[in-house]
């Protein structure tokens, strides 16, 4: 029986714990269900912050609407993946109800509100006597540099930064000489007001955008004005992590178990935000000699414009985390981005470079950082990968898609709606991503043409 809440059918759910643990009976059914309903077409969809799975399926239900008609012979089943991520609820999602906290704007409070407090306790189990204490400090915003540093240190406890180690891989980006770049400096002893700083002034700008050539009075920002942003982006290298863990630990070897069950149905899997990176590390985690998945893409995908690059344009001897990893795929590999995605043209990468790197910020061009090595994949697209064709999005839905490699998709004609400081980041609901998502796939063929050998 379909589920009233979702806007296809047939639909299955398949739920990771932070460790990449499926729930089984989830899974099992799935495997049993595939085959029996005679799919042909797989489309397995990866959220990326958020907290709730009402959420979640919301989103899956909107997105997945048009396919049934868009492609109407094919045989398509579809996927909801849930995994223990989180957003705050400040972040405005366009077309989706939102909280009187969120409705208020983003810029309302640098406080940290209930529903934030009980978002993040979910995300981080045991730590509300931490949650609390940085609860508190938001809220009373007094003291110097060292009441930022406790701050700093709290932050540091709740995200639980893991060490150099084989699992360190899951939160870098780059790989220098086999070892992952991923320890945050941002969150380094004795940068807490630098960092805050930082975040406060691009946030004022994000709020106040400045006409080109008109100079500002100089002021040095508030950095309490900037301390909650810095929990905010501390709570997303978790969750950076977390996808990278449930991607290679837990999706990957599920989609090896399915095309040993079921080898005819093509897998195209989706990730937006965080997602889009649980996705392409499933990539890491697909068993060897698997061809099953046939397309991925991504939809403002947060994290390395460089994570497929074989070597960084400025240092050779680094490479993507990801890199050649789009070759697991029987298929393109397209990324969608837009410039109207602030989270992930402004915040993403000053955070990003505060992570990595020990120079002071002041003045800090983030034009000019889009362009170096902190860039973000929903911004401007796949990096560093020779043969990557550009596409705007009519360009995308007028004519066939490469049938391998990495494409990129100008998005920004539809993703182009939202608030800061997240800009258009989730506004991804709109039928002409969805026919993407299709052409990669080429799923909008007949069912009988549909089926391909593994």
């Amino acid at each position: 029986m379909a589920d009233p809440a979702m806007s296809v059918s047939p639909y299955w759910e398949l739920t990771f714990d932070a460790d990449g643990d499926v729930d089984q009976g989830e899974r099992d059914r799935l495997l049993s269900e595939v085959r029996q309903r005679g799919i042909g077409d797989l489309i397995v969809f990866s959220h990326g912050w958020n907290n709730e799975r009402a959420g979640a399926t919301r989103l899956y239900s909107g997105f997945f609407a048009p396919m049934p008609k868009l492609a109407p012979k094919a045989r398509i089943g579809y996927v909801g993946v849930i995994w223990p991520s989180m957003e705050f609820p400040d972040q405005p999602i366009p077309d989706f109800p939102r909280s009187t906290v969120a409705a208020a704007g983003p810029t309302a409070s640098p406080a940290l509100d209930d529903d934030t407090r009980r978002a993040l306790l979910d995300a981080f189990p045991g730590s509300a006597t931490v949650i609390d204490r940085l609860a508190l400090m938001l809220d009373q915003q007094t003291g110097g540099e060292a009441e930022l540093e406790e701050f700093g240190r709290l932050v540091r406890t709740l995200v639980e930064a893991v060490p150099p180690g084989p699992r360190a891989v899951f939160g870098a980006d780059t790989l220098a000489a086999g070892v992952p770049q991923y320890e945050p400096r941002m969150l380094a002893e004795g940068r807490t007001a630098e960092v805050c700083g930082q975040f406060a002034e691009a946030l004022a700008n994000l709020a106040a955008p400045r006409s080109p050539g008109v100079v500002a009075e100089f002021s040095l920002p508030d950095p309490w004005k900037g301390a909650r942003e810095l929990l905010r982006q501390a709570s997303y290298f978790a969750m950076k992590r977390r996808a990278g863990i449930v991607g290679e630990l837990g999706l990957g070897p599920e989609i090896g178990r399915l095309a040993g069950v079921a080898p005819e149905v093509r897998v195209h899997l989706v990730g937006h935000s965080f997602g889009g990176r649980l996705v392409s590390f499933a990539l890491r985690g697909l068993p060897e000699g698997v061809r099953s998945v046939k397309s991925v893409t991504l939809l403002q995908g947060a994290f390395s414009h460089y994570a497929f690059a074989a070597r960084l344009p400025d240092d050779p001897g680094t490479g993507g985390v990801l890199q050649g990893r789009q070759n697991r795929v029987d298929g393109p590999l397209v990324c969608c981005y837009s410039h109207c995605d602030s989270a992930l043209g402004t915040i993403y990468p000053l955070a990003s470079r505060m992570s990595d790197d020990d120079r002071s910020f002041a003045g800090l061009d983030i034009g000019r950082v889009l362009g170096d090595k902190w860039g973000a994949m929903g911004h401007d697209g796949v990096q560093a990968v020779p043969g990557t064709p550009s596409l705007t999005l009519a360009e995308a839905l007028d004519s066939p898609l490469p049938a391998s490699g990495c494409v990129n998709v100008d998005a920004c004609a539809v993703v182009c709606h939202g608030d800061p400081p997240s800009g258009a980041h989730s506004d991804i609901v709109h039928p002409e991503l969805a026919r993407v998502v299709l052409a990669a796939g080429r799923i909008n063929r007949p069912a009988a043409a549909q089926a391909s050998p593994v």
